[in-house]
């Protein structure tokens, strides 16, 4: 299939697909003439790509997962997550931290108020 067609199955923008391929995360991409033939291996790993990118990971991360064509490194991804999500963790007990701060100062201000 035809990167319009590839586009239209994984959400990707041709823009993005190409980008993708100059990065590395996308090779061997067949071609039937100037045009890039891709297939549903593709198109799975394409998913993939954009479900990671809404986790946050980026694109240099994956690359650096990758084995293979369109093929990760399981064993390394699982240690990636964990890493990812230490971080996340971290940057949920720093979020809660500056919620209660921003709980006490607007119960500050509020008692400000209305003493006055």
């Amino acid at each position: 299939m035809f990167i319009g067609e590839v586009s239209k199955k994984t959400g990707a923008s041709p823009k993005a697909i190409r980008l993708y391929e100059s990065l590395g995360l996308l090779v061997q991409i067949k071609r039937e003439g100037t045009y890039r033939v891709y297939d549903q291996g593709d198109v799975e790993f394409i998913k993939l790509i954009r479900e990671a990118q809404t986790l946050g990971v980026s694109l240099s991360d994956l690359k650096k997962l990758l084995v293979g064509r369109n093929e990760l490194d399981w064993s390394t991804v699982i240690v990636f997550l964990a890493e990812k999500q230490k971080k996340i963790d971290i940057e949920i007990a720093s979020l809660e931290i500056k919620k209660e701060k921003i709980a006490t100062y607007n119960q500050q201000i509020k008692e400000c108020l209305d003493s006055d």
